[in-house]
């Protein structure tokens, strides 16, 4: 099966997509295991993993997925032991549990019967696999800590929030998914992001122990792949590579005296015992981290702008830093905790006050910058002294043109490859104020029909992973008691509300 990620950077004001192979079944293993947990909170816990796998969901559509979190799955009288995985039973209710997740998150069911079991029966082997995974691990001691997944937790935890205007309305939809505080959705969180990187741990330890095999794959393989896929391939889409200059509108001397005030204000009251975290829920002028009192989780060296990474790093535990400039702002920064190689800090952001003035001179720049790059002056001597070191200077990559904002789109409908465009206006929606781009395209394709080559590479690299796996997997089994027992029949499937990606008429249950 075919699909689209999303690589992480992207020019100002939208993310761009690069086609490629999606993980198949033994790539998506998604066991989650709930030991600890009382039955009776599962079913709304597991609808709530909604929110989180569709981090880039708009909120609308979160709040769908959290509204079905409130539609109870269909129980049975007695629950039965569906499979057992080494040591390890796996619940029919685990099943059903599984399948509505996903089904929320817009997994489509197949309309009969026997489609629906074949569904259930791929589920329920993916739940063996990654039980037998997790055991593995255990025998292997490989071992996940806190400083392994802390990042990611947090940064997840991040995206979520975000997706909701404001904390009540977050912690409300945390409570109708099942969890009482946004504390008790950080630790699934955390149980979910551990068995994942135990996960991956493992195979890397197999890999340099050399018990991972790593299989073959010839031309033919690749080409079958192709051809089996070909009709479910959308269009190639229009894609172009580019460089670009990318202008940020600074403050006045007098505006940048203003923002300093602030900030020196803030460091009054921390000095006079005011709480950091009062404080940056009052004054931080950072959306992503003002609502959790400044927190910006843990972090490693070079995550951050280079000014600010070196106070982070450099100031113990309980400590606030003096102020120090960035290109977004004043900062004040306090340490809360710190392990090898990472650091858990809070700041407060005071953004500078940009007005109608700095914008008005950095267009007449913006003109002036890209005429001389049109008279021929040397791209990497104007990028170093104008490019907003906050955006990418190229994508070299191709990046669909279909993900453009429309500003981009129209400066390449004017522009052949090589030239440079006239500058044109994208607003930042963190300052509210525009920046000026100015592109130099480099490449640029049509829309049109994929073909084997334009895909061979990740065919090739896809196949191996997954018959990798596969046949390792297949070895743990044989090692392992596994029993799958006879699937019953599938209950009547609630209706999820409209707008989410799994909704669809009720399906009928699949025969015993």
């Amino acid at each position: 099966m075919f699909g689209v990620s999303s690589p992480a950077s992207a020019p100002c004001g939208f993310q761009s997509s690069q086609f490629q192979l999606s993980p198949g079944p033994d790539r998506r293993v998604t066991r989650r295991v709930f030991d600890r947990m009382p039955r009776s909170r599962r079913s709304p816990f597991l609808f709530a993993l909604a929110i989180v796998a569709v981090t880039a969901a708009s909120a609308p559509a979160l709040h769908a997925q959290v509204a079905t979190a409130r539609q109870p799955i269909a129980s049975v009288d007695v629950d039965r032991v569906i499979a057992v995985a080494g040591e390890k039973p796996i619940l029919w209710s685990e099943v059903l549990e599984e399948f509505n997740t996903r089904r929320a998150q817009g997994m489509p069911v197949p309309p009969d019967s026997v489609g629906q079991r074949q569904l259930v029966e791929r589920i329920i082997g993916e739940l063996v696999d990654a039980e037998l995974l997790v055991q593995k691990a255990t025998v292997e001691k490989v071992e996940v800590t806190e400083a392994d997944i802390a990042t990611s937790v947090d940064a997840q935890f991040r995206r979520v929030r975000e997706q909701f205007p404001d904390d009540p309305q977050f912690r409300s939809a945390l409570r109708n998914a099942g969890f009482g505080t946004p504390e008790e959705y950080r630790r699934m969180l955390s149980d979910q992001a551990r068995k994942q990187e135990l996960q991956r741990k493992l195979v890397a330890k197999m890999q340099q122990d050399g018990k991972l095999v790593r299989a073959t794959v010839s031309e033919a393989d690749v080409a079958e792949a192709f051809a089996r896929n070909r009709a479910t391939l959308p269009k190639r889409p229009a894609q172009v590579t580019f460089r670009q200059l990318v202008l940020n509108p600074g403050p006045s001397a007098e505006n940048k005296a203003k923002g300093r005030a602030r900030i020196d204000s803030v460091v009054a009251q921390l000095r006079t015992g005011a709480s950091f975290e009062t404080l940056a829920k009052r004054y931080s002028d950072d959306p992503g981290s003002k609502e959790m009192g400044g927190d910006l989780g843990w972090n490693r060296r070079g995550r951050m702008v280079p000014e600010f990474d070196r106070m982070m790093f450099q100031l113990p535990p309980g400590q606030v830093s003096p102020v120090i400039e960035t290109v977004f702002g004043f900062h004040v920064i306090k340490v809360d905790k710190v392990q090898p190689a990472e650091v858990k800090a809070r700041h407060i952001l005071v953004r500078y006050i940009v007005d109608s003035t700095d914008v008005a001179r950095t267009r007449r720049l913006a003109d002036s910058v890209s005429a001389a790059w049109r008279a021929g002056a040397r791209y990497d001597s104007i990028a170093a002294k104008f490019h907003d070191p906050d955006e990418l200077r190229a994508f070299n990559d191709p990046i669909n043109r279909a993900d453009l904002p429309p500003q981009y789109d129209s400066a390449f409908t004017r522009t052949a490859v090589g030239e440079v465009s006239q500058p044109f206006e994208i607003i930042d929606r963190q300052k509210g104020v525009p920046k000026f781009f100015v592109i130099q395209p480099i490449t640029v394709t049509t829309e049109g029909e994929y073909s084997v080559a334009d895909l061979r590479d990740r065919i090739r690299s896809q196949l191996i992973e997954e018959r990798s796996m596969r046949r390792f997997i297949d070895g743990l089994r044989k090692a392992s008691f596994v029993r799958i027992a006879p699937i019953p029949a599938l209950p009547p499937l609630p209706a999820l509300p409209e707008g989410t990606p799994g909704a669809q008429p009720a399906q009928q249950p699949p025969a015993s």
